[in-house]
Formats: structure tokens, sequence, C-alpha cells
């Protein structure tokens, strides 16, 4: 796919897909990547451990949907190197101002300590980037996406690659082919992100333990 990184032209790479990086944080050029074998969460075999869910009940952290997207995605290019440089950075704005893109935002008091965000097409949500700057902190993000995409009637949670932190929720590896028909099938229907708001860490474990 060629032109101006604009946010048509991403909703058309990710239903074909494809998404985008770029080599650093300084360029401004993009390029496209479409993996061989994909990292996806299954909605419904997620693995939550027992520490995770001590963890969402201490009442040190909190969370929210779609209340710091700004600050989620600068949390993530805020590493040494990174993907996400003016243009994508500027992208994934406009698509959260037209209400393609969302994020969980999880706080410590009045700080922001980890996040995730990405883009939701039909029934898919797919996960750009996550951070944390405390222990859990981006677990308990993907926890509450996870618990949300579920209620919501999101049929595929995309997260581009494997990485051992996203293999202990449940993350597993599949074929292009077999995420294509996946994606496929997700492009068939409609599902929305929800509101925006304070997403209620306590009843989220609760749930979760009643339910796993």
């Amino acid at each position: 796919m060629t032109g101006m990184l604009t946010p048509d032209l991403l909703l058309q790479a990710y239903q074909q897909g494809l998404f985008p990086m770029a080599e650093t944080r300084d360029t401004q050029d993009v390029f496209w990547v479409q993996p061989r074998f994909r990292g996806i969460l299954p909605l419904g075999g997620f693995h939550i451990s027992r520490s995770l869910r001590k963890t969402l009940r201490r009442g040190h952290l909190t969370a929210s949907a779609d209340r710091a997207f700004a600050q989620v995605v600068q949390g993530c290019a805020a590493r040494p190197e990174t993907w996400i440089n003016p243009p994508i950075y500027d992208v994934y704005q406009a698509l959260h101002a037209q209400g393609d893109a969302h994020s969980i935002e999880v706080w410590q008091g009045d700080a922001l300590v980890g996040g995730v965000y990405g883009v939701t097409v039909g029934t898919a949500f797919f996960g750009e980037s996550m951070f944390s700057t405390v222990t859990d902190a981006s677990k308990v993000a993907l926890v509450c996406a996870i618990d949300r995409l579920q209620q919501q009637g999101f049929t595929l949670f995309d997260t581009q690659f494997i990485t051992p932190h996203l293999a202990s929720l449940g993350g597993i590896e599949i074929p292009r082919a077999a995420y294509e028909d996946r994606l496929a099938n997700a492009l068939t229907k409609v599902a929305d992100f929800g509101p925006a708001g304070t997403i209620d860490l306590d009843q989220l474990a609760q749930s979760i333990t009643h339910t796993s």
C-alpha cells in the first residue's frame, strides 16, 4: 500500500491483514507488515494467574477506558527504541477522534502507569501497543480490554506478534491463512467498543473468579 498515512488508508490496511511500523521514532516514513504467523489473544480462552487476580483486588490500581488515549500512545512510545514515529502518532489520534481507536488506561493515584491501545473494525480489535511502569499494570490493562471485548461482542483480538508476556495470558500464534479466515469472519459483523469511563477492577476480579 502506498500514499500518505491517513485514517482511511490505515483502516483499509487492517482489513487486509497489514499494519504500519517505522524504523525509528525520528523517521517520517512507515512500512507495512504482514507476518507469516500472527499473534492473537483468544477471547474466552485467556489465562489469569492467581497473582494477577490478587493485583486486581488489592485496590492500589484503578482503570478506565478512553480517558487518556494520547497519553497511552505517548507511554507506549516512551522507550529507548520505538516504531511510533510522528506520522503514526498523528494518525492514531485521528482514528481515536473519529471513534475507531480506543485505549484502556491503568492508574496509580493520578499517575498513568500502564495501558493498551488499538483499532476496531467490525468485531476485530487490532492491539497496537501497551506499556507499564509498575508491576502488572499492562497485564491489568489487557485483562480489562479482553473483558470489555467479550462483553461487547468482539470475536478477534489481534496482538500482531506473541511475546512471553502475552503468552502468559493465553496468547497464541497462528498461520497467516488461519488469521485471515478469522479476520474475514470478524469483518462481517459489527461491535461497539463501549463507553468511556471507569472500570471496576474489583467487580472484574469477581467475574473472572466466577467464570474461570
